[in-house]
Parts: C-alpha cells; sequence; structure tokens
C-alpha cells in the first residue's frame, strides 16, 4: 500500500470516528429513560466484554496483567480511569439535559485546554499565536458566562477531563486499546455492583422496560469501543495537521444536531462566545498546519 492510498484510508477512518462522536448525541437521547448513572454502567460493562474478545482475538490481552504490575503505571491508568468515567457521566448528563450547545463548546475548546497543560505540566513553551488563541477561547468562555449569569460548568468539566486524560495516557505510554480496556477493567466492579444493587432494589432498567432498550444498552459497547479503534486507525495513517482539522467535526455536528433537531437555544450571543473560540481554533490550526509542513511536527 503506498502512502497516498494509506493516508486516504487513513481520512476514511477519521471521518468516521469524529462522524461517529458527533451524532452519537442521538443514541444518548434515544436512551434518555434510563438513569445516567445506568447507563455509564453499562457502558463500562459492554465495553469491558467487547474489549476482551478484541484483546483475545489479537493475543493481547497478557498486556493489561503486565501493566497492572507496574506501580507507577497503575497510579497513573487509575487516574486516567476517573477521568474518562467522570467526562462519559458528564457527557451523558448533558445530552439528557439538553445541554448538547454547551458540551460542544466543551469539546471546541479541548485543544486549546491542550496546550495550556502542556504548558503548565509539561512545561512547553507557548508561541505568540498559541497564547493568542487561549486568550480568544477564554474570552470566549467568559462571555458565555456572563450570558448564562454562571460558569459553562458542562463545558469546562468535559474540556479538561478529556485534556488532562490526554495529558495522562501521553505520560503513561501504553497503547491505546490496552490502555482503554485497562481502565474499562477497573471500572467494572463498581459498575457490575452498581448494576446488580439497582436489580435488587427492583430499579434496574435493563430486562425490565423493552426490548429495544435493552438492545441499544448492549449497544453501549460497540458506541464506545467501535470509534475508538477507528481513531487509532486514523492516528497511524494521519499527520497531526490533519487529525486536528478532522477533531473539529464531532462537536460542529453536536451544536448543529442540538440547535436543529433538538430546539436548543443558539442566540447571537451565544454565537458571539462561539465566533471567538472558532478565530482561536482557526489561528491554532493554520499555525499548526505550517509549522508541520516546514518542520514535520509541531515545535514549540
Amino acid at each position: 500500500m503506498n502512502q497516498r492510498e494509506s493516508q486516504r484510508i487513513g481520512v476514511f477512518y477519521g471521518l468516521a470516528a469524529y462522524g461517529w462522536w458527533g451524532v452519537v448525541v442521538v443514541y444518548f437521547k434515544w436512551v434518555s429513560h434510563v438513569p445516567p448513572l445506568e447507563l455509564l454502567a453499562h457502558r463500562i460493562v459492554w465495553s469491558v466484554l467487547l474489549l476482551a474478545a478484541l484483546l483475545g482475538y489479537r493475543r493481547r490481552f497478557a498486556e493489561i496483567p503486565r501493566a497492572l504490575r507496574d506501580p507507577k503505571i497503575l497510579r497513573i491508568l487509575l487516574a486516567s480511569t476517573v477521568l474518562v468515567a467522570c467526562n462519559w457521566f458528564t457527557f451523558i448528563w448533558a445530552v439528557m439535559h439538553a445541554k448538547v450547545v454547551q458540551a460542544s463548546l466543551g469539546y471546541f475548546i479541548n485543544p486549546l485546554v491542550n496546550v495550556l497543560l502542556g504548558f503548565v505540566f509539561l512545561r512547553e513553551r507557548l508561541r505568540p499565536v498559541q497564547w493568542a488563541s487561549v486568550s480568544l477561547a477564554c474570552a470566549g468562555v467568559i462571555s458565555m458566562t456572563l450570558q448564562l449569569g454562571s460558569v459553562p460548568v458542562i463545558a469546562l468539566i468535559l474540556a479538561f477531563s478529556f485534556g488532562l486524560y490526554g495529558l495522562l495516557r501521553k505520560i503513561v505510554g501504553v497503547e491505546s486499546m490496552v490502555g482503554l480496556a485497562t481502565e474499562t477493567f477497573l471500572l467494572l466492579p463498581a459498575a457490575f455492583g452498581y448494576l446488580l444493587w439497582l436489580g435488587l432494589e427492583g430499579n434496574l432498567v435493563f430486562a425490565h422496560h423493552d426490548l429495544r432498550t435493552d438492545l441499544l444498552l448492549v449497544a453501549a459497547g460497540i458506541v464506545t469501543a467501535l470509534p475508538l479503534l477507528w481513531f487509532a486507525h486514523a492516528a497511524r495513517r494521519l499527520n497531526l495537521a490533519t487529525v486536528g482539522f478532522l477533531q473539529y467535526l464531532a462537536p460542529s455536528l453536536q451544536l448543529l444536531i442540538g440547535v436543529t433537531i433538538y430546539k436548543e437555544d443558539f442566540t447571537p450571543r451565544h454565537a458571539m462566545s462561539f465566533g471567538l473560540i472558532w478565530i482561536a481554533l482557526a489561528i491554532y490550526s493554520v499555525d499548526a498546519a505550517t509549522r508541520i509542513r516546514r518542520y514535520g511536527r509541531v515545535r514549540p
């Protein structure tokens, strides 16, 4: 396979992954009658089964015990596990409570949060252009805060939980599928225990509502794991600039679905706040693409 064909396949996988993450809002709306914590528990349980099958098929199951035997890796994965659970739950709650627009805001500002986290934790120097992007994003969040009369908590939780999660996964150096499987395995006892407790209390939706709901809950594993596998294929074939541009597809679709299908508010004041963030992202993306073309990678 030549490089051009490999890149074409990478773009296909990238569009599939980010497109899926953009329209997954619809899935969570379909199961909005399921309490968020139960839905999160199902997402974990069914993801474990799917990922265990995939790791077994690829004969990589032994990598999980090896990772867990290293105290440093275990500590980092425990922290990343808490962050990914927080991110998943917050997004589920946001969709179920008609906060899709604010959730999309969180994923729009996430790339700039990553830049800020790199400066704080990895001591990466920020160029003037990057400072300008981060400042514009902060201005957008402040503008949204003034409009809402409160801090856009959902957007900030999503942006920082996913940003910190990415930071920890970069540090730990564990392959993506193995890392995700380890995280879901660590969450499994709490998730399964919670579902068991709901069942004993007579409050479990699964198997007590209708067949459609049961099938949708079982599909939570595919909803979680499949786009991550597509993303892994894309990341191996594409340069950072291309992946960076593709990642804006997901929040763009979320925003579009929230406004057009679920009729959430998007006033001129919202447009002003989002506009500041979109300008910040444009500056950041063009700068990153220019430096990759010049140096072959993003340099500080």
